[in-house]
């Protein structure tokens, strides 16, 4: 059996895991190339240039999960009907896709929740833009349903919980092998469905606290 070559995917890869260790300034289209064992036109033909190289590699990853999350509200939406959804369905819709990417090697895992800590990190107005781009459907429709949610939450009160939440998401997302040491073994970071359940219980405390 033959297998065949899938130049685009070798390249997306390459480009992934490289820009994850070294960070997207100091990799290099060479680099990239050695590591996918392709030449430079393939790059070219595929993609154009490197910036829209790191366009696709983030997009591969954050178009799936950022559909998996609307989809998830807006199934979340139908269930609820006229009423308003639990603030803890908000979340989990949220929070719960972004947490199973970043414990599945198949959807980038590791390596992806470290290129987008870089990303995230680097004091780039493109890649800052490149991400607020990705995010900004689901911030259009999230934002609105936690307002929903939590309809007597003053706006600078919810806008600074929802700075908080990115926080604590991306933190468990980049961090959590750290967890399994920290408690002894008690808390077990590859059970990834107790994480999210432990992270909406800690977010929705959080969003429901007192307003000063």
């Amino acid at each position: 059996m033959v297998v065949m070559k899938d130049t685009k995917r070798d390249i997306l890869d390459a480009a992934e895991q490289l820009f994850a260790v070294r960070g997207p300034h100091a990799t290099s289209l060479r680099q990239i190339i050695g590591r996918a064992k392709v030449n430079l036109a393939a790059v070219h033909y595929h993609f154009g240039s490197k910036e829209l190289l790191l366009r696709a590699v983030m997009a591969r990853r954050l178009v799936p999960l950022n559909a998996e999350r609307l989809a998830l509200l807006e199934g979340e939406e139908r269930k609820s009907a006229r009423r308003v959804m639990p603030l803890r369905n908000v979340l989990a819709a949220l929070v719960g896709p972004a947490l199973r990417l970043s414990r599945n090697p198949k959807k980038g895992g590791a390596v992806f929740m470290q290129l987008l800590g870089r990303c995230f990190m680097e004091p780039d107005p493109k890649i800052q833009a490149m991400l607020d781009n990705q995010l900004q459907e689901v911030a259009g429709r999230f934002i609105p349903a936690l307002q929903r949610a939590l309809p007597k939450l003053p706006p600078e009160d919810l806008f600074w919980r929802i700075h908080f939440l990115v926080g604590a998401m991306a933190h468990t997302m980049a961090d959590a092998e750290r967890l399994r040491a920290f408690s002894g073994g008690r808390c077990n970071p590859d059970d990834t469905e107790v994480m999210i359940e432990q992270l909406v219980n800690f977010l929705t405390a959080g969003f429901k606290a007192k307003s000063r």
